[in-house]
C-alpha cells in the first residue's frame, strides 16, 4: 500500500484524486482549505464513460494530519499558493517525495528556497489529464489523458523505479528527463495562453461580447503568429541553459504544423480542447473579460515573468514576451 496526499481542491486535485484512490493499493489524503466541502467519496468519469471511483482517508486542513506517513505529497495548486504550502508543510515532509502537477510555476524554484538541497522532488512536465470539476467535493471530469508525460527529479535514488511507479499510478507513459528547467520551463501555458490572450483583449476598450469565446476552438492566425515569435525567443534561452532541447520540443513541433496558419488549423480542432472557454464572465447584455482568472494571475506572473527574468539573466533577448508579459501585469486583477 502506498500513502499519498494531495495538497489543493482544484479541477486537477479532483482528478488525481479520484484515479489514484481507484486503485486498490493506493491510499488517498487531501490537504484543503475546505475540508467541510469535501465527502469521503470521489468519483471521475472520462469522455468513454469510465468512472474512477475511490474513498479518501483523511481530508484535513491540518498538515500533521494530512502528510502522516505519507510516501508522496503532491502539489495541485495555483502558482501563487506553492511557497506557502510548502512553508507549512516542511516540518511534515520527512522523507516523503515532494511533487507538483504544474511545475511551469515555478515549484522546483520554490521548493530548493523553502525545502532545502536535500529536499526529495519531482514534478511533471506537462499534466497528465484535462481535468474539470463538476461538484466541487465529490465528481470531476476527466476531459482527455496525454500519450505520454515527462517527469524530472531530484535526490531520488531509484529514479527508473519511481518512473516506474509514476506511470502505474497516473495511468500514463511516463519518461525521465535530465533536469528540473526542462519541467519548471515550458512553451505550455506561460506562452500558450499568455499569447493568445494578448492578441485577443491588447486593445481592449470595455466591449460586451455576445457569446463566451472559445480559447482554442476560436483560435486564430494572429494568435499563432505571436506564439511562434515567443517560442523562437523561448528556444533562444534554452541554448544558454543545461538542458536537453529535445525534451521541450518548438511548438510547431509539438502541434505537427510547419507555419501560422497550419499552427492555428491544428490547435482549433484538437477534440479535447473544443470546449474549453476563454476567461469571461457574464454581465448585462453578454460576456466580458474575466482579468482576475488563473489565465491571467497564474500564467503571467507565475509562468511568462519566470521565463523573461532567465531571459535577462542570460542576456537573452525577447522583446515579445516582454511585451506580452507587460501587458499581462497590467491586467492583473
Amino acid at each position: 500500500m502506498i500513502k499519498i496526499c494531495i495538497c489543493g481542491g482544484g479541477s486537477l486535485g479532483h482528478v488525481c484524486a479520484g484515479v489514484l484512490a481507484s486503485q486498490a493499493d493506493v491510499e488517498v489524503n487531501l490537504l484543503t482549505q475546505h475540508p467541510e466541502r469535501w465527502g469521503r467519496d470521489i468519483r471521475v468519469t472520462d469522455p468513454a464513460g469510465k468512472v474512477y471511483a475511490g474513498r479518501l482517508s483523511t481530508i484535513s486542513h491540518l498538515p500533521a494530519e494530512a502528510l502522516r506517513d505519507c510516501r508522496i505529497i503532491l502539489l495541485c495548486l495555483p502558482g501563487f499558493a506553492i511557497e506557502q504550502t510548502l512553508a507549512q508543510i516542511r516540518p511534515y515532509v520527512g522523507r516523503a517525495v515532494v511533487g507538483s502537477i504544474v511545475c511551469s510555476t515555478g515549484f522546483f524554484f520554490a521548493a530548493h528556497k523553502v525545502l532545502g538541497p536535500g529536499a526529495r522532488l519531482f514534478g511533471f512536465q506537462r499534466v497528465p489529464f484535462i481535468a474539470r470539476t463538476a461538484e466541487y467535493g465529490h465528481t470531476a471530469n476527466l476531459l482527455g489523458y496525454k500519450q505520454e508525460v515527462a517527469i524530472a527529479t531530484e535526490q531520488i535514488d531509484d529514479t527508473e523505479a519511481f518512473r516506474r511507479l509514476v506511470e502505474k499510478l497516473w495511468l500514463t507513459p511516463t519518461r525521465l528527463l535530465g533536469s528540473h528547467y526542462e519541467v519548471s520551463l515550458t512553451n505550455s501555458n506561460p506562452i500558450l495562453h499568455t499569447g493568445r490572450l494578448y492578441t485577443m483583449w491588447r486593445d481592449y476598450r470595455d466591449e460586451v461580447y455576445d457569446h463566451r469565446i472559445l480559447f482554442y476552438k476560436e483560435w486564430t492566425t494572429e494568435a499563432s503568429e505571436r506564439l511562434i515569435r515567443m517560442d523562437a525567443e523561448f528556444m533562444r534561452l534554452l541554448d544558454t541553459l543545461p538542458v536537453n532541447k529535445d525534451a521541450i520540443p518548438p511548438l510547431l513541433t509539438y502541434y505537427e504544423s510547419h507555419d501560422a496558419e497550419s499552427l492555428t488549423r491544428k490547435i482549433s480542432s484538437i477534440k479535447a480542447f473544443e470546449g474549453i472557454s476563454a476567461p469571461m464572465k457574464q454581465v448585462e447584455g453578454g460576456w466580458v473579460p474575466d482579468f482576475g482568472s488563473r489565465y491571467f494571475t497564474e500564467d503571467f506572473p507565475y509562468g511568462l515573468q519566470h521565463i523573461v527574468r532567465l531571459c535577462h539573466e542570460h542576456q537573452v533577448e525577447a522583446p515579445s514576451m516582454e511585451e506580452v508579459l507587460a501587458w499581462g501585469l497590467s491586467r492583473c486583477e
